[in-house]
Parts: C-alpha cells; structure tokens; sequence
C-alpha cells in the first residue's frame, strides 16, 4: 500500500500558505486596478460562460472592436502603433488594463516556436506533425502539445498557431508535413490530443484551417467544389473529431472558397456547422488575409480578423453603429474570445517569460521522433545492423554530414545557430529556403559504431558515391524531398537526381539502406534494389540521433503511415495540380499587396469528385496497387492476432488478442475498419478505432477497442444527420489497412 504522502513532495499543509499567498498577491494587483475593489469575473469558481458575460457588459464599444482584430503585419495590413507592445509574434491583441483583460500574444508553433532566432531565443523542433500522426500514440500527441505549450509560454506567447488538421486529398500539397494524415478518425484524434496537452499549459490553441484548404497553389482564390456529404465524412468530420476530443479555443478559417463562398464568411461552415450543429464555444478567427467583408464575414460568423483591421476595425464599428451589425452579433464574438481566454487559463495565469527546457525538450523530440520513423522494408533483416559485425559504412546524402531537413513556411522553426549547412551565424531563416538543423546523421552513426570506418559522401557525384558504397559493408542514403507553405510539389519524386544516386549506390552494394527525409509519400522506382528503407519524416531537433537508435537496434521502430504511399501520381485522384491562373496570383512585390487580396482574386475552380474517397479509401475502391499502404509499417519483432469477438450495443466493441511472436520487445498498433453494409454506398473499408499496445517477446494482451456509432455511420444530407444502415457489418483488425487477418460480421440495427 502507498504512503498517503510521499517524502519527496511538500506537505499539503506546507503549501497551502504559499497558495494563500499567491492568490492574496494575484486579489491585491486585482484590486490596485480596479480602484481598490477586485472586478468580480477575477472570480475563478465562476464558470468561463460567466465570467465572459460579465465582461461584455462593462466593455465600451470601443473595446470591443479592439478584440476583434490584430495590429498588422509587413505586406499583409497596414501596422497599428500598438504593434509596438507584439511580443515579436505573429498576431498581437492589445490589452485591456481596466477590464484586467491581458494581451493575446499569437505565433505560428505546428512543430515549434516560430521565429526565436529574430527574438534571441530557442525553440525546440519536434518531427513534424505528420511524423507525430505516425506514431498513432495519443499520449505522444498530448507531449507534443505540451513541450509546444510550455515553449510558448517561456517565450511570452499565450497562443498557438498550430493545429493543422487538413486531410492529404492532395499529398502533393507543401503542407502535408503540417497536417496529420488522411484519415479522419486518425487525424481527429491526433490534433485533440495535441490540444489537450497545449491547453493544459494555459495556452490557447486552434485547429485549422477550416476547410477543405487541402492545396496551397492559388489557395486565395480557389473554389473547392464538394458535395456535403462527403466533406462531412472526411475532412469535416476530422475537425468534428478533434473539436469534440479537445475543446479547443480556436478554428482558423483558411483562404479558400468552399461551394462558392470564402470560408471566412461561409455561414454553412462557421454558424450553422461549427456553432450550431457542433456546439463550439471558442472563437473564429481568419487566415492571415483570409478576410474580405464585414457585414458578411461578422453575420457568418468569423470572430476575429487577422493580422490587422482592414474590415475588423474602423468599418466594424460603422456597421455597429450604423445598425448594419447588430449589437448581439458583436457582443456574440467578444464573448467567444473572452470566454476562451478564461476557459484556458489565460486570464487566471498571466504570462511570464522564463527559460526554456532546453535538455527536456530534446529528450521529448527525440522520444517522439523514435516513435515516428517508420521501417518501410527490411529485407533478410538487413536491420538492426550489428555493431560487432559492420566494419565500414558508408554514408551519403546531400549534407548528411552536418544535418536533416525541416519543413518551411510560417511552421518553420529556427535551428539553434542558423541553417546548418551554412557558417555558424551566417544562416538565416529565411521564407521559402530549405533550412537545415543541425544534427548530424554522420556524427550519430560514428558515434553508435565507434569501431567502424565511417566515411562520408555528399552523392553530389553518383558514381564517386557509388565507389565509396562499394568498398563498404554497408551504405546508408539520407535522401530528402522539401516541403513549405506557399508551394505545391511538382511531383512526389525526389529532386536533385536522389533516385539515380540511390540506384547507383544500391548497384555497387546490395546492402543499401534509404532514409527519407520528408513530410509526406515520395515515390520509389529504386525500391526493389535496396535492402531497407527508414521515413524519418522530418525528424527535427534530435532527428539523427533517433535515427540511429532505429538503425542500430537501440528502439525496435512502431510507427505506422498515416497515410498512403502511391507507386506514382498517374493513380492519384488527381493526377496533376490545378494551377491557378495568373489573375488568381497575389502580386507580392506590390507594398500594399493586401490590398489585392482583400478585394478578392479571381476565382478558379477544383472539384473534388472522388468525394469520400480520401487516400486509402480511394486505391481500395479503384482497386489500385499502392508502394506501402496506410497504416503499415515493420518492425524488429513479429505480432500475431486471433480471437476477434464483436459485441453490439449502443457503442461495438471489438476484441481481439495480440501477441509478440518474436523475440524482442515491441508495440504493436493493432487497426481495426470496418465495411458497411452495400446500401451505404460507401468504399470498401474505413478506420473505426486502434489500440497501441506494449508487448514483451512471447507476450499476448487481449485489447479492446470501442467504436463511435459516429464511425459507423454515413451522413444524411436529407436529414441533415448521422445515420447507421441497418445490415451487416464487417470488423476487420490487423496491422495495416492491407493486412487485416482477423473479420467478423454482426448484423447492426
């Protein structure tokens, strides 16, 4: 039996004078505010609903604008004076001193704090987002919000620009590597996690952008065109997901047109969807630019403009005054942000910056990174190499010497130093150039087989590259394929003529292992001709490191894809990018460019035709061979199932044994789809739940996975909800959607 106290923590009645301290100190500044009486929503046993109310009733109109909108931003609006107080981020809200209502400090933070490098601070760099969907590990997802949250803070932000939840309809998209896979469920329940751990540390978070943002080429112009009841089952339904899952404080509304209307002021998506239907209780706020109306913008219910006040502002309070806004309406998004900022902490915990965990945040991004690199193939066991056997290893691969690849754009994070393939201090995080952080392949694999003869070559010259493979017992290829916001990929191959130096080291050696750098699929003509190949994503801070440990065995790899690898774009839905057309291009070398995407591009059409079909469910239903399917991935051990039994009731439940047949210790995701009945005109199968579990060598756990009706159901435009067809369900489980040994059906009404 446990001690009710421990000797290593503080008596309760220790700390409770020190609690009374702080909350007397936190009444007095209160207090010295107000005139000597403490505002009564400082009150944290009211409900945040309450405490919202109170406020808005005390607010001048004048101050409630002034929550609707950002201070600007260089080429995006015009700059307010207040700017001056921004913490350096991203978006800034000035404070109410008299209502005790702080600033909001806004920055981009998908895999980390953005832009420390300008501030003079450090940032960790988790794997990107896609690498955290990877490790389908929910407690791995609240870490990650977590590290994020704390980070934030230390900085003196007190909310995230991060939660992007956009499903891969288009894995060319320059943003896969921010998002989290094609799935919905998987998707959903990976950001919730995420936002529960970023909340946790009083930070608001947001999910975004919504919806259907799923390319970046014309993104403020295009019209996505989708019936709704597939945008229901895939991309909409993986905000609902994590909405529901987490209670976040904030949907970002994203550039693009949805069924005709922008989605910052498509009231089907922002009222009659997310506030009615869902129930969100947080706040919407736009792209940066995303706005381009207020009279219609407020009555579809965007919340919030950013990162300036071009409609937010002085044509906001002219529409309130004038009686074009109603005055409901205002006070319906104050109240939003508001309650947010105290549901959140925001309110109760002020900001103050401190020193970041430098040594703990590396110890999360390489934990997280083991547990997201995926083993795509390992041939005759070609991993985990043998230290006591290896005597020379060649490793090759564009700057594979001195670090690993990150993804750009408004996510990217800045290395500790500067890009690491330039001088110490010479590397500056600029837009759209390929950042490198430095850790180092070369050192991480010297450092594992201090034994062995490790060389380096760049493969900047093939048949060097290849020489240097062939004298050795075993070649390692870093390649990498770049990704950012503000671009599409031209293709999913890998640039820089890799293929062909890949093909040519694995000619002069057939122990040739591939590590790819990405942020999502990358084709593979080469793959038949090497031995193993690693995704390491993009790995971040510690990427080499855990790198490492896979290679030589130290972390038995568990990851799985949370999304589909084609064999080439030919069996895509889509197989070229619709490009926009030039009047539906931002002129950004124009100073007030804004301007120009204020007042609306030219619209250009994208339809969206294979509708539900979404990555897996795409290749199943077109009967499409894939290079390596969603949900797949090796492992060091083996794993066996039996025993599937599903049990009906108001939620199934599905249960099934796993077992470790191999002879280390491992973890298994175990998926479980299902295939509804024919009358439900859906594709053959869709993910409906998993499980993660531990399992020593020779180990069996019975699992038990409950399944959301919701998963199960198809959505009824007519009735305008989710319905189960009644008929024969089929309950697939396995380890990938293409290895599913294990099927029961049961009948559902």
């Amino acid at each position: 039996m446990m001690p009710l106290q421990s000797d290593k923590q503080p008596s309760i009645f220790l700390l409770f004078p020190f609690t009374i301290l702080i909350f007397t100190l936190f009444l007095v500044s209160a207090v010295a505010q107000s005139g000597g009486k403490p505002h009564p929503w400082m009150n944290p046993s009211l409900s945040p609903d309450e405490r919202a109310s109170m406020v808005v009733k005390e607010m001048t109109l004048d101050e409630k604008v002034s929550l609707l909108h950002g201070t600007g931003m260089v080429g995006l609006s015009p700059m307010s004076p207040l700017a001056v107080h921004s913490n350096g981020g991203a978006g800034y809200v000035p404070a109410i001193p008299r209502l005790d209502i702080p600033a909001i400090q806004m920055s981009d933070a998908a895999y980390g704090v953005r832009s420390s490098g300008e501030n003079g601070r450090y940032s960790t760099a988790l794997p990107a987002d896609v690498a955290g969907a990877a490790s389908w590990d929910l407690d791995a997802g609240y870490e990650y919000g977590a590290l994020i949250g704390r980070e934030l803070r230390a900085q003196g932000y007190n909310m995230s620009l991060g939660g992007g939840i956009n499903l891969t309809r288009e894995p060319r998209n320059g943003r896969t590597f921010e998002y989290l896979g094609e799935d919905p469920v998987l998707a959903g329940k990976m950001v919730g996690s995420v936002m529960k751990g970023l909340q946790a540390q009083h930070v608001l978070g947001d999910i975004k952008h919504y919806a259907l943002n799923d390319q970046e080429s014309g993104r403020n112009a295009v019209n996505i065109n989708i019936d709704k009841r597939a945008a229901r089952e895939s991309d909409l339904l993986a905000f609902e997901i994590g909405l529901q899952e987490s209670d976040a404080a904030a949907v970002m509304c994203s550039y693009n047109r949805l069924n005709g209307d922008y989605a910052c002021e498509n009231k089907y998506l922002l009222t009659d969807l997310l506030k009615k239907d869902w129930k969100f209780k947080g706040f919407v706020l736009s792209d940066w630019g995303g706005t381009h109306s207020a009279e219609k913008a407020s009555a579809a219910g965007l919340d919030h403009e950013q990162p300036g006040w071009i409609f937010y502002g002085d044509d906001f309070k002219k529409g309130v005054e004038s009686g074009k806004i109603p005055v409901a309406e205002l006070d319906d998004h104050v109240h939003r942000i508001l309650r947010a900022m105290f549901a959140t902490g925001v309110i109760d915990d002020p900001l103050q910056k401190s020193v970041v965990d430098v040594v703990g945040g590396l110890e999360v991004a390489q934990k997280i990174a083991e547990q997201s690199t995926v083993l795509l193939k390992n041939d005759h066991v070609q991993l985990p190499l043998d230290t006591s056997k290896i005597h020379s290893i060649a490793v090759i691969g564009p700057h594979a010497d001195v670090g690993m690849i990150s993804g750009g754009g408004s996510a990217q994070v800045d290395p500790p130093g500067g890009n690491a393939i330039m001088p110490p201090g010479k590397g500056q995080t600029r837009w759209l150039e390929k950042i490198w952080f430095p850790t180092s392949p070369l050192k991480s694999i010297r450092a594992k087989a201090p034994a062995a003869n490790v060389q380096f070559d760049s493969g900047a010259d093939p048949s060097a590259a290849a020489a240097l493979a062939k004298a050795a017992d075993v070649a390692i290829v870093f390649a990498y394929q770049w990704e950012s916001e503000g671009m599409d990929l031209e293709s999913l191959s890998l640039p820089e003529h890799q293929d062909e130096l890949i093909a040519k080291v694995a000619a002069a050696n057939p122990h040739t292992i591939v590590v790819i750098e990405s942020g999502g699929p990358v084709t593979m003509p080469w793959v038949d001709q090497v031995s193993a190949v690693l995704e390491a994503w993009y790995a971040g801070s510690r990427g080499a490191e855990a790198v490492a440990n896979v290679i030589f065995g130290d972390v038995n790899p568990s990851a799985k894809l949370p999304l589909t690898f084609p064999k080439s774009e030919a069996d895509l839905p889509h197989p070229t990018v619709v490009q926009p057309p030039s009047e539906s291009i931002p002129n950004y070398r124009l100073p007030d460019v804004w301007k120009q995407i204020a007042a609306g591009l030219t619209a250009f059409q994208v339809t969206y035709n294979e509708g539900v079909k979404v990555g897996y469910k795409w290749y199943d239903a077109e009967k499409k061979p894939v290079l390596f399917p969603f949900g797949y991935g090796l492992s060091y051990t083996t794993y066996s199932y039996s025993n599937l039994k599903v049990t009906t009731g108001k939620t199934p439940r599905v249960t099934f044994t796993v077992t470790n047949t191999g002879s280390r210790a491992g973890a298994e995701v175990a998926e479980v789809y299902a295939s509804l009945p024919a009358a439900a005109a859906e594709p053959p199968k869709r993910l409906v739940g998993w499980s993660k579990v531990k399992l020593n060598a020779g180990e069996s756990k019975a699992v038990t996975v409950d399944v959301d009706a919701k998963y199960l159901s198809i959505f009824n435009v007519e009735q305008n909800g989710w319905q189960l067809i009644p008929g024969d369900y089929a309950f697939m489980v396995g380890g990938s959607s293409q290895s599913l040994p294990l099927k029961e059906s049961v009948n559902l009404k």
